[in-house]
């Protein structure tokens, strides 16, 4: 497994077509808490949070570490991606037997879904950690009901793993590895 060397982070922003991938920054915090507050973006995530619980919680700056790419269109932010979170070992789903696979996360706001953009952004931080990690797998866990997360999962490559149960419902688990069509 590789470390994470700091020093590497954050990479310059990676633009896409339509969008840019950058490091966090204050600007995002109220879509930041529009995420976590939202109904619909925490359906499949264990709910959203309160509102007035997120105004004291989230940092000035959230999520600034490596591996928490803003996805921003036209300025604005319009989710973010996670992809140097390891996953611990003692959860189900595993492509490695000691575990600590990087795994993609992703969150967008409602009014971005449909057209494209999670894709477009999953595609390219997955092209970015393919040359920073050369030959490492990513994998991504996501409720089997939630189909748009399945779609796009497939759409950038993943291909099951295994199912199996973890906080309640059912979790499709599958892998990336460099080299399938996103990479």
């Amino acid at each position: 497994m590789t470390e994470i060397d700091p020093v590497t982070w954050p990479p310059a922003p990676i633009t896409t077509a339509r969008l840019v991938l950058r490091e966090s920054e204050a600007r995002d915090r109220a879509a930041s808490i529009e995420l976590a507050a939202s109904p619909e973006v925490n359906t499949y995530v264990g709910g959203a949070r309160p509102r007035d619980e997120l105004e004291r919680a989230v940092p000035e700056v959230p999520g600034r570490r490596p591996g928490f790419f803003v996805v921003e269109l036209d300025g604005a932010m319009i989710g973010y991606i996670q992809l140097l979170d390891r996953r611990d070992a003692e959860r189900p789903g595993h492509v490695r037997p000691e575990g600590g696979e990087a795994e993609l996360g992703y969150m967008f706001l409602p009014e971005a879904w449909g057209q494209g953009y999670a894709a477009e952004a999953c595609t390219a931080a997955l092209r970015w950690f393919a040359v920073a990690f050369p030959g490492e797998p990513v994998v991504l866990t996501t409720q089997a009901a939630n189909a748009r997360s399945m779609r796009l999962a497939a759409k950038l490559g993943f291909v099951e793993v295994e199912r199996f149960e973890e906080w309640g419902a059912e979790q499709w688990f599958g892998a990336w590895y460099p080299g399938t069509p996103s990479g």
